[in-house]
């Protein structure tokens, strides 16, 4: 019995190894799909994670600009936060070099836009700016005078006259540097009464009736619309200035501050610039 017992148990122990193989096979098989489906959600988290690590713009972004660049970067900011709901753009607006000089000096901001290239290179040079300015515009002099020009003024010599009230920007910033420049390439020497500190003083003399006269952008007269009259004059051409713009090294928002300077160079920010004035750059 106890051989039958064993020798009838032997198919049994067979089948018992058979389906013991089969169900390992089936188990590496499995295991096999298994990893490979493991495999595939790795990839999709890492795919995921990918995704995920590109976050929208978000919070406040900093930009310090020309003065010249007010009417323009305010409609562009309103824009910014239109398409970026939870986002607020808190504009600097005034002279280049003293916005470059509280750049370097640790003032907390996102971008700047210089009105001159050697504006910007203060902050360039000190090592606040992150990767390379990208020039975004250009802008051209013109002689705002009251509206009307009842002092008749047609050329920049004409500033020149005796009794003439003239206003400038003051040589260190951009558009007076500008200025001066358009003021050597005609010989021509000018005393002004008053120099200001940026543009938008300089034509707010004008407008005040401070002045019978200010060379200030083509944008700004064209900003303030019928208070003030535009005067062109050649000279202008020698001296346009570029408009460089960048990501500050220690930009408190960058991805936010990135996504702003796109907004700036895209067709949209372009067109917004153009209708300002501001030439191609």
């Amino acid at each position: 019995m106890t051989t039958r017992s064993v020798t009838g148990s032997r198919p049994r122990v067979r089948w018992t190894y058979r389906a013991v193989g089969g169900f390992a096979l089936a188990a590496m098989a499995l295991t096999a799909c298994g990893s490979g489906d493991s495999d595939d959600s790795d990839d999709s988290a890492k795919k995921s994670d990918s995704g995920s690590s590109s976050k929208k713009p978000s919070g406040t972004v900093t930009v310090f600009a020309a003065a010249s660049l007010k009417e323009s970067f305010t409609a562009l900011g309103k824009t910014f936060e239109k398409e970026h709901p939870g986002t607020k753009v808190s504009f600097n607006f005034g002279g280049s070099d003293a916005l470059a000089a509280s750049i370097t000096s640790g003032a907390p901001a996102d971008v700047f836009a210089a009105a001159s290239p050697k504006t910007m290179k203060t902050v360039t040079d000190a090592k606040d700016a992150k990767g390379t300015p990208v020039t975004f515009v250009r802008n051209q002099l013109e002689i705002a005078t009251l509206p009307g020009n009842p002092k008749k003024i047609a050329t920049l010599k004409d500033l020149t006259r005796s009794g003439l009230k003239v206003a400038l920007c003051a040589k260190e910033v951009p558009c007076g540097s500008a200025a001066q420049k358009a003021l050597d390439a005609s010989k021509l020497k000018l005393t002004p009464v008053s120099y200001e500190q940026d543009v938008k003083g300089a034509l707010t003399k004008v407008q005040l009736k401070e002045v019978d006269a200010a060379v200030v952008y083509k944008t700004d007269v064209k900003a303030a619309g019928g208070k003030v009259a535009g005067v062109e004059f050649p000279e202008s051409k020698q001296a346009i200035n570029d408009y460089p713009i960048a990501l500050l090294k220690n930009a408190p928002n960058a991805e936010a501050a990135t996504a702003f300077i796109d907004l700036v160079k895209s067709a949209q920010g372009q067109k917004v610039l153009g209708e300002a004035g501001f030439l191609k750059p």
